[in-house]
């Protein structure tokens, strides 16, 4: 991974990689992150892959490492009304590009997963992003832990879903609460009119 991104380096210079976590869920942000780690051998932070293919302990831990390491990061959030109005794929990328204006450094190139972006940056869509390249895997990493422990927050504000379990999944449990209770504020509309 490392190496696959030392190559961009090489080439063009500072390189960030974006991602997102929860464009599938039927509660909650989409939330989208922009990283830049520093492509040196006495830096590599050992671990940092895909974050599906992480446990959350895993997750938690290299979140600290990889925000203490970063040269430039910024994690943002699109909410739920956002998602029904635009669409997902649109509020994906909204995210996407608001997490790269507020990096504090500008890169090169971007990597982004799977998602062309016309940021106005030079940049590239990388299918499997997540699992090739050091700065996406990152990017990923930060997003997903971000989103966890907002629906941990959320599911206080809403403890009847359960948000804490399954962070707005479409888990057997959150349609059968759905179902029972109705939706609640951040539900997406356009994802739950087959529920309720």
């Amino acid at each position: 991974m490392f190496e696959f991104d030392k190559k961009y380096c090489d080439k063009y210079g500072v390189v960030a990689g974006i991602d997102e976590a929860g464009r599938g869920p039927l509660a909650g942000p989409v939330v989208c992150a922009c990283v830049v780690m520093p492509l040196r051998k006495d830096k590599i932070i050992d671990g940092i892959n895909d974050s599906k293919k992480l446990s959350p302990k895993k997750r938690e831990m290299l979140f600290d490492k990889i925000i203490n390491t970063a040269l430039a990061y910024s994690i943002v959030e699109i909410n739920a009304k956002t998602i029904d109005k635009i669409n997902i794929l649109e509020a994906t990328k909204l995210g996407m590009k608001k997490a790269l204006e507020e990096l504090n450094l500008t890169p090169d190139i971007v990597l982004i997963d799977a998602v062309k972006l016309g940021s106005g940056h030079k940049e590239e869509a990388i299918i499997h992003g997540d699992s090739l390249s050091y700065n996406i895997a990152a990017a990923s990493i930060l997003a997903k832990v971000y989103r966890d422990r907002k629906m941990v927050e959320l599911a206080s504000v809403y403890p009847e879903y359960h948000f804490e379990k399954h962070k707005g999944y479409g888990t057997k449990e959150h349609i059968e609460l759905l179902k029972k209770y109705g939706k609640c504020e951040i539900h997406r509309d356009s994802f739950i009119k087959h529920f309720v």
